[in-house]
């Protein structure tokens, strides 16, 4: 079997690898999360925020993808399985059943929040260690807290 070699040292890929599968398990569940709500969402707004949640998951997506294939470049397997990401998640559960648009908001505010924290400290840890991977971290919590602004502005 054909291994992937990384350039990078041995300490600074146990540090790059453990900071892009907590990413990849944050945004897999984030995207799902979402989704969940999108699913779910009812009341007067209940088109804009739908459409917005669409516009997360979208971001959560491609982003993942992003880090799956650096950590695959990097010869460290991605794991995106539903047990890893259940068990990884940085985000709190969403209630289940139908969910009021003031509601999914305010969770999609609290669950952007939670890993925009974890993503600023992936790129404290990986600024030394792999500047390439800091700047795929930098780039996503750039947009995740451009969702997080809008959604904030949506409750006001």
């Amino acid at each position: 079997m054909y291994v992937v070699k990384s350039p990078l040292s041995d300490a600074d890929l146990k540090t790059v690898s453990e900071a892009l599968q907590g990413a990849l398990v944050d945004l897999v569940d984030l995207g799902l999360v979402a989704k969940q709500i999108h699913w779910n969402v009812v009341g007067p707004r209940f088109r804009s925020v739908h459409l917005q949640l669409d516009e997360v998951v979208d971001t959560a997506r491609a982003h993942s993808d992003t880090v799956a294939e650096r950590a695959s470049a990097l010869g460290v397997p991605p794991d995106g399985r539903a047990a890893t990401v259940a068990g990884g998640s940085g985000i709190a559960a969403v209630p289940d059943g139908w969910v009021k648009d003031v509601d999914a908001v305010g969770t999609l505010v609290k669950a952007l929040g939670a890993v925009i924290v974890r993503m600023r400290e992936r790129v404290g840890a990986t600024g030394e260690a792999d500047p390439v991977s800091q700047d795929i971290f930098i780039t996503i919590t750039a947009d995740l807290e451009k969702h997080h602004w809008m959604f904030q502005a949506e409750n006001g």
